[in-house]
């Protein structure tokens, strides 16, 4: 496996730190990947690894406000401009590896910015995959924690709180809470400009489900605590084309660090498999 720590320019004149891991030989195709709230690209090596030995590179960034990247923890200016951001590392992924089939992945936030990029701005990928995505949180807001939260985004849309997510609901694996408790990288702050936009596009990706028009596997362990595996399931149930839904019975938000990941992970790469195998047959 080879690998190397680059940046890569948005349409502000900001940059991004990235990562980039990739087969020692031959490339059969590329996932891109957008993480989670609170998290960083490092924390998918472990996947990088499998996918590498599968025959897949996998591009990832640090969003706005995490990991190495700049910017307040945790916020974002606008919704679209994290929309945007994707836009511009497609681009960056494009740069790197032409002509060869491309994988749109987002997990739990990052989940939420794909689907709602592919229903907006429909792209053009293989495929998409998606886990545990932040359409709802397993425990909603009450009605005036929101109207609080959207009139303090109008007012202060800067203003953060703890982002409340629980540690211990990530992975059934203690090691895993471990690393992310004592990682420099992981915050837990989220402004009330991220909060109120978040949660109000994954209601309407809910409602507009229905035009999402690419080869999807969405995946969602059965017992998440942090977002909604009936939300991932009512989402999926509007689809009309090509969608895998897979339901980890027991399974926490983190499915790729489960300790059954070795075979979440395997069901992935099996899914790609198919697509890229159908892509260059139709060549």
């Amino acid at each position: 496996m080879k690998y190397r720590k680059f940046e890569f320019r948005l349409n502000d004149g900001a940059a991004l730190f990235a990562r980039e891991w990739r087969p020692e030989h031959d490339v059969k195709g590329v996932v891109c990947l957008v993480h989670g709230m609170g998290e960083h690209s490092g924390r998918y090596a472990h996947l990088a690894l499998a996918l590498t030995q599968a025959g897949y590179a996998l591009m990832s960034y640090d969003q706005r406000g995490h990991g190495k990247s700049l910017g307040q923890r945790g916020h974002t200016s606008s919704y679209e401009t994290l929309l945007d951001d994707i836009e511009c590392f497609k681009q960056e992924c494009l740069n790197h590896f032409p002509k060869i089939p491309f994988f749109l992945y987002g997990h739990s936030l990052g989940g939420n910015l794909v689907l709602n990029y592919c229903l907006r701005r429909q792209p053009k990928f293989q495929g998409v995959i998606v886990t545990s995505p932040w359409l709802r949180l397993t425990i909603e807001p009450s009605a005036r924690v929101r109207l609080l939260a959207s009139l303090m985004n109008k007012v202060w849309p800067t203003f953060s709180l703890p982002s409340g997510i629980d540690v211990y609901a990530l992975s059934h694996d203690l090691s895993i809470l471990d690393t992310y408790n004592l990682d420099p990288l992981v915050h837990d702050r989220i402004s009330v400009r991220m909060f109120t936009t978040v949660d109000q596009a994954g209601f309407w990706a809910v409602e507009n489900a229905a035009q999402f028009d690419l080869p999807l596997l969405l995946m969602h362990g059965g017992n998440d605590r942090i977002t909604s595996s009936d939300a991932s399931s009512k989402f999926a149930a509007q689809i009309k084309k090509d969608c895998t839904l897979k339901i980890w019975p027991g399974l926490y938000h983190e499915l790729h660090n489960e300790p059954e990941k070795t075979e979440i992970i395997a069901y992935l790469i099996n899914w790609l498999d198919s697509l890229t195998i159908e892509a260059k047959n139709s060549q």
